[in-house]
């Protein structure tokens, strides 16, 4: 806007050679600057120069120079400014950064991010097979990184990420397990059919299995390959025709997983003290991080609300019990699930040791995740009619309408919850009768495992 006398109260404006229009103004801090852009008429320049000084007075004001910071640089200093993430979260955000977004966007400056720019960076993810929940993830990074350079730091005058749904993700259904399903699990991930698979000179398999009075015998056939050996003498062991070696060190694993709704780190992090038999709870302090370097780092739960005591069902304990006894050292401070030397157990090492894959196979649910278990206990306990609040606390979940904190005694409604567990865990025990405290161990020293 000009004064009386005919120069502007604001900025100037000055006629190049060219017969275009340059615009100078001063920016908050007093120093000057150019637009980026020169002008056709000086009309449009003195527009330009109303809307700056509209936009400086409303402390909308960006700084065009700092705009031209680009993105991956910016990114990655957001990352090391934020000492309160998580170490999987700061593990999780720079595998974003360097994977799903750097290639596509890290050398584009702040101030030439659009909105189409950013939907076709997400439609190539999705054309390059990125997962959509990958794609999800990476969106809701890039959403934050932005919104802190346009809210907080004023490089941008808003976020470029304005696509609906985008940050969405829809995971497919997991399977949830049956309370018999449960116990059988159970029972079968100690169960190692004893016998041996032999590749044969003309590329075919050869399965030997083990007889209940130690016996070694060959099957009257071969097999393609080797999973196929595999597949029948699980089925053999099943059917009785196998022996088996029993191995109990992750039944009350499987037990306390899914009845007390604990995640993987939680449950291999618990301690001996944090399990009370007479009152039947468990209480979770911490859990262990497994990093992508293998490192392993023990830290706090996920969330405050993922500091928690929760009740079990008084069907687990003797499982619970019978583990204590047999294979947690005497001492609180000793882990309560552990490797087979002693140390903490990692899931690389369960699964194998497990034989997880074929053991959920063979149940019938093949692809289930050890995470399932604590879907499975939610699942349960959302049935026994508890508030969501209550059921929010047994799950160490947090949110704005339920916050939750580390509770050192446990409610009645979770006690409720857990006899509502009880009562289903004895429907599907007085069924099985006594079958299931069979000694199944055979000749101690004389059964070999699967390699």
């Amino acid at each position: 806007m000009a004064n009386k006398d005919g120069h502007r109260r604001f900025g100037n404006i000055r006629k190049l050679p060219s017969g275009r229009h340059q615009v100078r103004y001063p920016g908050p801090d007093g120093r000057m600057r150019t637009a980026p852009n020169t002008f056709a008429t000086k009309g449009e320049a003195d527009r330009y120069l109303t809307l700056i000084e509209a936009q400086i007075l409303n402390g909308e004001w960006t700084d065009p120079e700092r705009a031209k910071v680009k993105l991956g640089e910016y990114a990655a200093k957001w990352i090391e400014q934020r000492p309160g993430l998580r170490p999987r979260t700061v593990e999780l955000y720079r595998r974003l950064l360097r994977r799903q977004i750097a290639p596509h966007l890290g050398g584009v400056p702040l101030g030439k991010l659009s909105t189409p720019m950013i939907r076709e960076w997400r439609m190539t993810l999705l054309g390059e097979g990125v997962s959509a929940s990958v794609t999800a993830k990476a969106y809701r990074f890039l959403r934050a990184v932005l919104t802190t350079a346009a809210e907080d730091d004023r490089i941008i005058p808003r976020n470029p990420c304005r696509i609906r749904g985008a940050g969405d993700e829809k995971p497919d259904e997991r399977p949830v397990l049956t309370v018999a399903q449960v116990f059988d699990l159970a029972e079968r991930i100690g169960r190692r059919p004893v016998g041996n698979v032999r590749k044969l000179p003309t590329g075919e398999y050869r399965l030997r299995y083990q007889l209940g009075n130690g016996e070694m015998r060959a099957f009257p056939m071969t097999f393609p390959n080797k999973e196929a050996a595999e597949q029948v003498l699980s089925k053999m062991a099943d059917d009785g025709h196998a022996n088996v070696r029993r191995d109990d060190r992750f039944r009350a694993l499987v037990l306390l997983a899914t009845f007390a709704s604990l995640r993987w780190g939680e449950a291999v992090a618990l301690q001996r003290r944090d399990i009370d038999l007479a009152a039947r709870t468990v209480t979770v302090r911490r859990q262990y991080l497994e990093m992508d370097s293998g490192d392993l780092v023990l830290g706090p739960t996920k969330s405050r609300a993922g500091a928690r005591t929760v009740v079990f069902p008084a069907g687990i304990v003797p499982a619970i019990r019978d583990h204590l006894d047999r294979y947690a050292a005497d001492d609180p401070a000793a882990l309560v699930f552990t490797g087979a030397n002693g140390g903490v157990l990692r899931r690389g090492n369960f699964r194998r040791a497990s034989r997880w894959a074929e053991t959920v196979a063979a149940l019938g649910v093949p692809g289930l995740h050890f995470h399932d278990l604590r879907h499975t206990g939610n699942t349960i306990a959302a049935q026994s009619g508890a508030s969501l609040r209550d059921l929010m606390n047994r799950m160490g979940h947090d949110s704005v309408r339920a916050a939750m904190i580390y509770q050192h005694a446990t409610s009645e409604a979770d006690k409720a919850i857990a006899d509502s567990l009880d009562a289903r865990i004895g429907a599907v025990m007085s069924t099985d009768g006594d079958g299931q405290d069979d000694d199944e161990d055979g000749a101690a020293g004389a059964l070999v495992p699967v390699a």
